[in-house]
């Protein structure tokens, strides 16, 4: 099996240059659509090869911090980031964080659904026609009995990332992107198999009428019933496969 090589001292450099350039966005002092300096200047400045700067250029396009402009007016300019390229990265993030980390189950839902609490009463007071009809669009999607569990379980987010879409704060939906699109996928493919489709019906029935009525409330009493029926799902699967480990650790000989 390959592993990784170290870093050699050209990419320790590239990360630095390109951390100081960050830097720089960050702190104001290089703004929106301002022109970088040439990758000569910038060798020059930090006295590394052009090669080097290069990297961290590519570095800083790989999170959406600059843009690349060819012709007379080209060269490296900083970039608007957007919220639907900080919302990509970010599920991409923290999916890898969970995937590769031991976060357990518990607090997985946990996390996820004390964020979407937090959503609730907002996305009651602001919810719109759009929102709650696609709430109910998923609803219906979710009831037909040949619908696959892949599809099920899309509808799943759909639905969530409407929730969360209903209280109108870009910054909300940026931050709970790792919990509806990353959090949510990787907890459904443990429950699926378990979860009665007619119960999650209900209950999200339950909480689309509470965004409908405008009762904050009621909405966070629908997540409250939704995160205590995951968590049993949840904690019924991982014992039940724990007991089919057991099964099948054959007994240890003696002598």
């Amino acid at each position: 099996m390959k592993t990784a090589h170290p870093a050699t001292p050209r990419q320790d450099l590239s990360a630095q240059i390109a951390e100081a350039i960050r830097d720089a966005i960050v702190e104001g002092r290089m703004i929106t659509g301002e022109r970088l300096p040439s990758e000569a200047e910038l060798s020059e400045q930090f006295g590394v090869s052009r090669s080097t700067v290069r990297e961290a250029l590519k570095r800083l396009a790989a999170q959406s911090l600059i843009r690349t402009q060819r012709g007379a007016f080209g060269g490296a300019f900083v970039n608007r980031l957007s919220f639907e390229a900080a919302y990509s990265q970010h599920i991409t993030t923290s999916t890898l964080l969970l995937s590769m980390n031991a976060v357990s189950f518990e607090t997985a839902c946990e996390a996820r659904y004390t964020l979407e609490r937090a959503c609730a009463p907002l996305a009651a007071h602001r919810r719109t026609t759009g929102s709650l009809a696609t709430m109910r669009t998923e609803i219906a999607r979710q009831s037909q009995p040949d619908l696959s569990d892949e599809a099920f379980c899309a509808s799943d987010v759909t639905l969530h990332r409407a929730l969360v879409d209903a209280a109108q704060n870009p910054v909300l939906s940026y931050q709970l992107a790792g919990a509806v699109e990353a959090m949510q996928p990787l907890m459904n493919m443990i429950t699926f198999t378990a979860r009665s489709r007619g119960e999650i019906v209900a209950l999200h029935t339950a909480l689309t009428d509470a965004l409908e009525h405008q009762d904050a409330q009621a909405a966070d009493t629908a997540l409250h019933r939704l995160e205590a029926y995951t968590l049993t799902l949840g904690r019924d699967v991982m014992a039940s496969r724990a007991r089919n480990a057991t099964k099948r650790t054959p007994p240890s000989s003696s002598g």
